[in-house]
């Protein structure tokens, strides 16, 4: 606040610092007067505020970064000097992906990850970096995989498998229950295909229904257990092979432990906490 009168003023306001002490720190700035650049501010003519304080802490390394209410930009501004090209948030699991030239892969990570780690701990989301060639390739992969997956649940050719990956689709779920227009305005589809494609997703789905609850069954997972809003068959199956198969097991789980079960896209954290919630009803019934 010294080497920054601004600072001292509270026009321009600390957001955030991360530190790796003695080596180097990330801090990042706000300023409450749109006339006044906060990072430039902060850095000083040709660096003098800033080296002012590197010089204070025996030379650990400033970066001034640029704070944004837009987690994207923030992270983005957090990993500087690297260059980002693409942002891809999963708010649910509080990761966000960043995708950077191969060139710049050392630079966003840092040396001993020191970079991605002050980012992540300054901007309080777990960050992952993929090189352009990298995420090509899994992009490449999981269209490759996505397609095969229509192919077979569908029972169409490649052409059809490939015009639903382009435009989006990803599970047969989607395929099952999305308003028929959005199948049928695929160019090349008509509201004749449309009908016949959902009318064999959900076939496929509720054959793969009755399997799994045959497998259920045979794995001796509770009928009451099954009953619970929420979990499918297929759940149901992954409960049963960790071994947990009553309300009671399931009442026990907490629930990052049910989510890691079941998949991370099968149930939210609010409603994994619902399902156990319901499992542990009948632990309280009477009370009161």
């Amino acid at each position: 606040a010294q080497e920054v009168p601004e600072i001292y003023d509270g026009i321009i306001e600390i957001k955030a610092v991360a530190r790796d002490p003695g080596s180097r720190a990330k801090i990042a700035v706000l300023s409450h007067d749109s006339s006044i650049d906060p990072v430039g501010a902060c850095v000083g003519m040709r660096g003098s505020r800033v080296q002012a304080v590197v010089a204070e802490l025996q030379g650990e390394k400033i970066d001034i970064i640029q704070w944004s209410p837009d987690i994207a930009t923030f992270v983005v501004n957090g990993l500087a000097p690297a260059e980002v090209t693409k942002v891809v948030m999963d708010e649910e699991a509080g990761r966000i992906e960043v995708v950077v030239p191969d060139d710049q892969l050392s630079l966003a990570i840092g040396r001993r990850g020191q970079n991605v780690r002050l980012a992540s701990q300054l901007t309080q989301w777990n960050i992952d970096i993929l090189t352009e060639a990298e995420e090509s390739e899994r992009r490449t992969e999981e269209f490759r995989s996505r397609s095969n997956m229509f192919i077979q649940a569908l029972d169409v050719d490649d052409v059809i498998a490939h015009l639903l990956v382009t435009e989006g689709f990803s599970s047969v779920e989607e395929v099952a229950y999305v308003p028929l227009e959005d199948i049928a305005e695929i160019e090349g589809f008509d509201e004749n295909v449309a009908d016949e494609l959902q009318g064999r997703a959900r076939s496929f789905l509720a054959e793969q229904d009755e399997r799994y609850e045959q497998m259920r069954k045979d794995m001796g997972v509770a009928d009451d257990m099954a009953a619970i809003e929420g979990l499918a068959p297929a759940m149901l199956v992954k409960l049963g092979d960790k071994g947990v198969k009553t309300l009671d097991d399931l009442g026990d789980l907490a629930s990052d432990e049910l989510i890691d079960i079941v998949g991370r896209d099968a149930l939210t954290e609010d409603e994994a906490n619902t399902v156990i919630m319901a499992a542990r009803a009948h632990w309280f019934e009477g009370e009161g």
